[in-house]
């Protein structure tokens, strides 16, 4: 069976004749049983699939099918799907089926995707290695020693791994763009309020957000505009025309402005920066406006991010106590004990140091020291961002400063790990929609990307640049 790169090319082998949905569905029935060994999925559609395939191919040969008919599509653990179970790779809601099917998720099934099954993720979505996840670490399909990045490490691997063509997952500081770098492949996190939340498991509930990976800048685009716009189930989603991407209108050379400061970090690696500073180079003798543009706030970004949305987390994961939601402890025997031992019993180490952050940002006498001066840094951050997008069409800086690690490298130092978020958290923090591209091979010969950002609901274009970036840029390894 052809290993497929792109919609377009599963629609022109549809059109002639040369595959069936049902044939494509099982090739990657297939591919997912021979990779079993790298815990992508947690549960596989199969028989739905290939019953979805039956009704699809009906349609394409009556001339009704969507705009995704020929994609088969996985989804994070924390997007909810009706008749189905999500669990958030966490014990605490294990066995728990949904009773409606998220917004993002339903308008892509309306457009013919076929969803094949779930996958594997970091527990609540906190983690940048996907080794947080109740049910076992995620591997990287390009070496399984190396972590596939985090918390939608499944979601990126699946693609990788060429399981599926398309896969969800949640962006709430680089959960989606780090594993896309990881892994090699294209990972977009929309505008906040872009896409609707509903049906999304909540993490920090202003800074997530439902985004798409895949092979090729055109798939991850397509899937974005879809799955975008209003929804009167989230109130934060916003009513702003969403842009088709074959309506993008870029000009001719474009003013970009790399941040300094990333390339200036002391974590970044050698070669990570090189190939950056490589790609400025080439864009500028196209004849592009590249200017170095500071964000001395850098260093302030993680611990911002992180003292906002473990407070947020605190507070949605409060539900989850033994009475109203998840698990609930065989031990218990009064009030007490069922939320201590619930609780105890249910979340994993990453969860439960969150939520007691997350606690003590939230408490009286800690409030206006932590959490009402990240809320005033992140309104500064705001504002600069939209300074810089008054005078440039993108931001550009790497996706993250290094490639996967190993498993184990960093896990025994939370801070570490956290310090992974560096280059992503700048796009949550201020609501932009940002994306990796996959552009780069190191000399350990595994992939990292760049990053571009831009402004707010300009999506359709910032992944119209992407697309040409793959297309152009010579600087692969």
């Amino acid at each position: 069976m052809t290993t497929y790169r792109s919609l377009q090319e599963i629609r022109k082998d549809l059109t002639a004749g040369s595959i069936t949905l049902t044939q494509l569905v099982e090739s990657y029935l297939s591919n997912i049983d021979a990779s079993s060994d790298l815990n992508i999925f947690l549960e596989v559609f199969g028989e739905e699939a290939l019953e979805r395939a039956k009704e699809i191919e009906a349609k394409w040969q009556a001339g009704t099918a969507g705009r995704l008919a020929g994609a088969v599509i996985a989804i994070k653990d924390n997007i909810c799907y009706a008749g189905h179970r999500v669990g958030a790779s966490s014990k605490i809601l294990e066995g728990f089926e949904s009773l409606f099917t998220s917004t993002a998720l339903q308008r892509l099934i309306d457009e013919d995707a076929i969803v094949i099954g779930r996958v594997n993720c970091d527990e609540f979505a906190m983690g940048g290695s996907n080794e947080n996840s109740a049910y076992g670490n995620v591997k990287n399909p390009l070496d399984p020693e190396f972590v596939p990045g985090g918390s939608s490490g499944g979601s990126a691997a699946a693609v990788a791994a060429d399981c599926c063509l398309i896969s969800l997952g949640s962006d709430t500081g680089g959960s989606i763009r780090q594993p896309a770098s990881f892994c090699g492949i294209v990972g977009a996190k929309p505008t906040y309020g872009r896409i609707s939340r509903h049906g999304l498991i909540a993490f920090a509930s202003s800074f997530d957000q439902i985004g798409p990976f895949a092979h090729s800048a055109e798939d991850a685009g397509l899937a974005m505009e879809i799955m975008s716009g209003q929804d009167h189930m989230d109130t934060t989603s916003s009513s702003v025309d969403v842009t088709p991407l074959s309506e993008a209108k870029l000009p001719k050379k474009l003013k970009i402005g790399f941040v300094k400061e990333c390339l200036d970090s002391e974590a970044i690696n050698s070669e990570v920066r090189d190939r950056h500073s490589a790609l400025i180079e080439q864009l500028k003798s196209e004849g592009h406006e590249v200017e170095a543009v500071s964000l001395k706030e850098l260093d302030y970004l993680v611990p911002t991010y992180y003292v906002l949305t473990t407070a947020e987390a605190s507070s949605n994961l409060s539900r989850y106590d033994g009475i109203h939601y998840g698990h609930r402890s065989p031990e218990a025997t009064d009030i007490e004990s069922t939320y201590r031992k619930s609780r105890t019993e249910g979340f994993g180490p990453e969860v439960k140091r969150r939520i007691m952050l997350g606690t003590f940002v939230l408490n009286a006498g800690y409030y206006d020291a932590y959490y009402a001066k990240a809320q005033k840094v992140r309104r500064v951050i705001k504002e600069k961002t939209d300074a810089f997008f008054e005078k440039y069409d993108l931001l550009l800086s790497p996706t993250t400063p290094h490639t996967a690690f190993k498993f184990g490298a960093k896990s025994d130092d939370p801070i570490q790990m956290y310090l992974e978020d560096i280059f992503t958290v700048h796009a949550n923090l201020s609501g932009n929609p940002a994306v990796s591209v996959p552009l780069f091979k190191h000399s350990n010969g595994l992939p990292f990307g760049t990053q571009i950002m831009a402004p707010v609901f300009k999506e359709a274009e910032m992944m119209q640049v992407a697309h040409n970036l793959m297309n152009t840029v010579a600087l692969k390894g």
